[in-house]
Parts: C-alpha cells; sequence; structure tokens
C-alpha cells in the first residue's frame, strides 16, 4: 500500500480503477491495490484510496464484517471526501503517525484531507489504542484559492448486506441497521436520501471542517456526535501519541532509517491491542491474480510467520511489543491434549475455529471471486523453517 506518490488524478475507468462521476454523482470502481494507504486503531483498520475513498472499514475488529467494502464490490460502501473535479493528488503519512494527509491540488485552489483512526485517551504510550473509541475521523482545510468539495456516506454494513436507515439529528446523523448503529458527525448535511448521506461544500482559504463516524453496538447508549472542536482534539491527540510510541520505540540507526521506522509503525498499526496478536493483512479476498480463485482471509495470525515478525518488531519497535506478540502465541497455542497438532492460525482473540465461507452477493476485487471469509488453513498442517523456530523458542 502506497502513500508515497503524486500524480493527476481525472476521471478513471474501471481498467485502472479509482471513481468516476455521472450525472453528478460519484461511482466507485476498484482502484489498485498499491492506491491504497492502511488506517488503524489498534483494533481495526481501514483503507484510503489516493483520491480520498475509505473503501475497507471494519469495525469493531480486524475480522468483523465490513462497513465499507467497495473494494470487494461497489455496492459495498464506502466513505469520499474530494474536490469536484480533476486533481493533482499526493499523499504521505504524518510525520511519526499512521495518520494519513492527502493534498488535492486543482486549478482553483488546493485543500488537505487528514485521515486516522482514533486511538482514545491513553498514558502509556506501550498501550496505545486500548481505550479506542471505535471511530475514524477526517479533516479537511482548504490552504489556497476556493474549492468545491463533495463527501458522500454510504455504510453498509455486514459485508453489503444492509442498506442503513438514515435518521438526522443535531450534529449529524445516525445510521441504524444490522447488529450496529453508526454516527456520522458533520457540520452540515445537503442530503439525506434513503441509501447514503451527501453534501458539497465550497471552501476558502483557511477554512477548516471536521467528520467523524463512530462505531455503537446495540445494547449500549447510542454516543451523542462529536463537536468539530472534539474531533479536533481526537485528530490531534490521536497523532500526539502515534509520535509518543515512535519516539520511545523506534531507536533504530542504520540504512533506509525512514522505512524500517515506519515498518515498525505498520506492524504496531496491525496489532490487535487487547492481545498482542497481529494480523497477516487488513483485508479478506485480494486476488493473487486478477480474475483469479486465490482470494484467502488473512485478517487472522500466522504462526509460520511468527518469527520473522518478531525480529522485525525487535529490530523496527521495542522488546515490549515482541514480547506481548509471542505472550499471545504461546497461550492461543497451548493444548494439554495428547498428540493434539499444532494449530497454524488463530483469531486476534485466540479462537481456533476459523471455519471459511463464501459471500456470494460480493462480486470480489475487480471480479475476483469468490469472496471468502475464515480461513480453511487452521484445520491444516503446514511445517517450515519459521515454524521450526517458534516451536524451539
Amino acid at each position: 500500500m502506497n502513500a508515497r506518490q503524486g500524480r493527476t488524478a481525472p476521471s478513471r475507468d474501471r481498467r485502472d480503477g479509482g471513481s468516476t462521476r455521472q450525472n453528478g454523482v460519484w461511482a466507485v470502481t476498484a482502484a489498485r491495490i498499491e492506491d491504497h494507504a492502511l488506517l488503524s486503531d489498534r483494533h481495526s483498520a481501514a483503507l484510503v484510496t489516493s483520491d480520498g475513498t475509505v473503501d475497507w472499514l471494519c469495525f469493531p475488529r480486524f475480522d468483523s464484517p465490513s462497513v465499507f467494502g467497495a473494494i470487494l464490490d461497489e455496492e459495498a460502501g464506502s466513505w469520499s471526501i474530494r474536490p469536484i473535479g480533476q486533481a493533482e493528488i499526493q499523499r504521505q503519512y504524518v510525520h511519526g503517525s499512521m495518520a494519513l494527509r492527502t493534498t488535492f491540488r486543482t486549478a482553483d485552489g488546493t485543500v488537505e484531507l487528514i485521515d486516522a483512526m482514533a486511538l482514545g485517551p491513553s498514558s502509556d504510550p506501550h498501550r496505545i489504542g486500548e481505550h479506542a473509541p471505535h471511530s475514524l475521523v477526517r479533516r479537511v482545510r482548504c490552504l489556497q484559492g476556493r474549492v468545491r468539495v463533495e463527501m458522500r456516506y454510504r455504510p453498509r454494513p455486514e459485508y453489503g448486506l444492509i442498506s442503513p436507515r438514515h435518521t438526522t439529528i443535531d450534529g449529524g446523523v445516525v445510521s441504524s441497521g444490522g447488529s450496529a448503529r453508526f454516527v456520522l458527525s458533520a457540520p452540515e448535511l445537503d442530503v439525506t436520501a434513503a441509501d447514503e448521506v451527501r453534501t458539497t461544500m465550497a471552501l476558502r482559504d483557511g477554512d477548516v471542517l471536521h467528520f467523524a463516524m463512530r462505531h455503537a453496538p446495540l445494547g449500549v447508549p447510542l454516543p451523542p456526535p462529536y463537536g468539530q472542536c472534539d474531533i479536533a482534539e481526537e485528530l490531534e491527540g490521536t497523532i500526539a501519541d502515534w509520535r509518543a510510541w515512535s519516539s520511545i520505540h523506534q531507536q533504530y540507526q542504520g540504512p533506509w532509517g525512514d522505512l524500517v521506522c515506519h515498518s515498525g509503525r505498520v506492524l504496531q498499526a496491525l496489532s490487535y491491542q487487547p492481545t498482542g496478536a497481529i494480523v497477516a493483512a487488513a483485508t479478506t479476498s485480494l486476488p493473487e491474480a486478477v480474475g483469479g480463485e486465490r482470494n484467502w482471509d488473512y485478517r487472522y495470525s500466522w504462526l509460520r510467520d511468527a518469527s520473522l515478525t518478531m525480529e522485525a518488531l525487535w529490530v523496527a519497535a521495542c522488546p515490549d511489543e515482541a514480547h506481548e506478540f509471542f505472550d499471545f502465541v504461546t497461550t492461543a497455542a497451548a493444548d494439554t491434549r495428547t498428540g493434539s497438532a499444532l494449530q497454524i492460525v488463530f483469531g486476534v482473540g485466540g479462537e481456533r475455529d476459523l471455519s471459511e465461507r463464501e459471500l456470494p452477493h460480493l462480486s470480489g476485487w475487480r471480479a475476483s471471486r469468490p469472496v471468502r471469509v475464515g480461513n480453511g488453513a487452521w484445520t491444516q498442517t503446514q511445517l517450515d523453517a519459521n515454524l521450526q523456530r517458534v516451536i524451539g523458542a
């Protein structure tokens, strides 16, 4: 996933991926895999395309059903914030953090979009994300000129099976359907349609607007919308917490220092805070080849990768994270049954039954079917050198 790029992004067709605008409405198409950047609160993850579209997000865990799943099917939900018309796009992570900065330069002006998954309050940099509010926060700022920006919000919970009901409240919108509700905090909204929320904003130099989406499971009180200052504080606090983690963890001195340190943050971003498990990837069903069937769910933790992961944590982060991951591995794999085989993959909570199933209602990334959740590898025996190192540790 590449967030170090600069290029012009006009309307594109499905062969190149991206998005098109037809009859005044944006239609999401399958962006290239390398055009995605990762966000994380150390419980779950989101992917953001280079044109400001969140086309993958799971709440409240990495392996939860998606809320936005347009990376696998246009009808499975997305959330976009971007200028209307063509723009030159540059992206990079805010220094020392996993907050993403996207800069759009248009013929009339320049806007900056910063996206992050909120980490919540924390007093210990070793435990960032411990109190994550399960919220995605976004800030759009006009840096120069005048730019018209469009926001389009289309949650589709349960891997796109649900088109939730939207109810306008003071300060935002509540989306209800299925096992959870979602609160969109927004400063202004033009349209709350049956299947989406949309607004168009004319921004001038210095204008700043904040948006946030928060997950709320059924059975708990619905959180009120964030105010603009609340979102701003959440975003700045998240950036500060990532920097605090980086400052005490990343003492690597050697070649490619920036990339090594960022890789350490990515491993931390792919770790499940409550247990220390590290997922192999934030997604499911991205194919080995376009149109192929080798589309697996990698939102789980593999023992055979454990030794390499722990070595990488030791170099690019610090021993604490390596020890947390090792504790997860040894606890999840513990079994007193005589002759029991060592399971090779576990859920982020230590779960063993990862029974696999297909989602036939999703077309897959660039029509690469089937889309799968769960992973049948949990029943397999796979031994290699890396796993031998873990067993012998």
